[in-house]
């Protein structure tokens, strides 16, 4: 696909503008929804009881005291495989709906009750653990749910906010990363879903951002090609490489604190530590990523398909390399720190590529293929969590090398096919009708 390579006019705001203090506020919703999605991750740690019973006749008044105060519970690996899932379960069932319904209902309201919903149930959780295992669940996946339509809907946000020239810096500020309610206030106050309507917003930027999208965006919306985008293969594409990326996201971001505490025997305060380190590098390749990409655009030296592949070859090939090297390599303390901090923060390069590659081949419908791809995605997800916890259970001394073999195997199957299949051209069922009068 040939963009308009024309560098914005210079008066145009560039990083002070409307439209980067609109992808800084969805990172915020992002960072409220991602920190509610692993705190269970973390605490899972030290709620389970994996040592003493309960209530046995010898155990202290302190220590039954804590107990009564820190609950703990009796949870297996494969039921905690099904807890930490569970959010999948709501992100599944909502896709499509999101994906549609964002693209005729006001994204603004979409998100915003979704992230507030989303914050009162992570308040509900820990009630939920005391009344039994099957409610955690409920909880969890109607959490999900919600948290599935700020993830999805967001990105409808894009087709009308991000000039094609700032797609990849723009959507990797804001997907990199009582305080969610507090967002949301924010939310419904500062968002808009079109720039035309808008405020406070300057004339210049206003003009650039639709003057950039007047060839992409039309104000009449057309029936949705099901049929179609179905019959695909570059939408095939894309939903491969989300469940690929689901498959290696998954299993690093729900089970690196079980890995930290069986390999390397910390307390939970250098846990929490440890387990974040991930997000925060992630988050700096995910930047890096959506600035080196526009940039290759913006300088004419790579093709736009030509960056969508070497971003996802680099979010699929590095985390699997540095998950295999997990369990031979890591034989100190440090070494494990590090690959394992690799191994979850270089999945973030596909922000660069596989992520926005939806918009470069369909963006009047990008919507419904984020939430088509999204869906594929939390399938794969879903499998990868569920299976990891199995894993542990009935083989608990080469679990980890199991574990990260597979995904591996999964990565560089996704990233071959992508590779082949993938384009950045616009579609034929995805450009606008011309309707001519005689």
């Amino acid at each position: 696909m040939q963009m308009d390579n024309r560098l914005p006019p210079k008066k145009v705001p560039g990083f002070c503008s409307f439209r980067y203090g609109l992808s800084f506020l969805v990172h915020c919703c992002n960072v409220i929804i991602t920190a509610q999605r692993a705190c269970l991750n973390l605490t899972m740690v030290v709620m389970v009881n994996s040592t003493d019973p309960h209530g046995l006749p010898n155990t202290s008044t302190k220590k039954l005291l804590d107990n009564i105060k820190n609950p703990m519970y009796n949870w297996s690996p494969d039921i905690q495989g099904i807890i930490l899932s569970s959010t999948s379960y709501g992100v599944i069932i909502i896709q499509v709906p999101v994906g549609y319904f964002s693209g005729i209902y006001s994204t603004k309201k979409m998100i915003g009750f979704a992230l507030c919903l989303s914050s009162v149930l992570s308040l509900l959780i820990p009630p939920a653990a005391g009344i039994g295992v099957a409610w955690v669940v409920v909880c969890r996946a109607v959490q999900g749910a919600a948290q599935g339509i700020v993830a999805t809907a967001q990105f409808e946000i894009y087709v009308k906010w991000a000039p094609p020239l700032e797609r990849g810096r723009l959507t990797s500020m804001s997907t990199s990363g009582a305080c969610g309610c507090a967002v949301c206030l924010l939310w419904f106050v500062l968002f808009y879903d079109d720039p035309k309507d808008h405020p406070c917003i300057s004339i210049s930027e206003k003009e650039y951002i639709t003057s950039s999208l007047v060839q992409q965006v039309s104000s009449s919306r057309q029936s949705l090609p099901i049929k179609a985008i179905l019959k695909s293969l570059p939408v095939w594409a894309i939903s491969t490489g989300s469940f690929t990326f689901f498959w290696s996201h998954n299993i690093m971001t729900l089970y690196t604190p079980m890995f930290i505490n069986s390999m390397l025997h910390v307390n939970i305060k250098e846990n929490g530590f440890l387990s974040s380190l991930p997000y925060l590098f992630a988050w700096i390749c995910g930047n890096l990523a959506g600035q080196l990409s526009d940039f290759f655009l913006t300088r004419n030296i790579l093709s736009v398909i030509a960056v969508r592949k070497l971003f996802t070859a680099a979010g699929f090939l590095l985390p699997a390399i540095f998950g295999v090297c997990l369990p031979y390599l890591s034989s100190t303390f440090y070494s494990i720190v590090i690959f394992l901090i690799l191994a979850g923060a270089t999945g973030s390069f596909c922000l660069g590529g596989v992520f926005i590659n939806g918009l470069d081949i369909a963006p009047r419908y990008f919507g419904f293929i984020k939430a088509c791809s999204t869906l594929t995605g939390m399938i794969g997800g879903l499998i990868a969590s569920t299976l990891t916890g199995l894993i542990l259970k009935q083989d608990p001394e080469s679990a980890w090398f199991k574990t990260f073999i597979l995904m591996a195997a999964i990565n560089v199957t996704g990233l071959i096919f992508y590779l082949i299949v993938a384009t950045a051209e616009i579609q034929d069922w995805a450009k606008e009708k011309q309707h001519t009068r005689l």
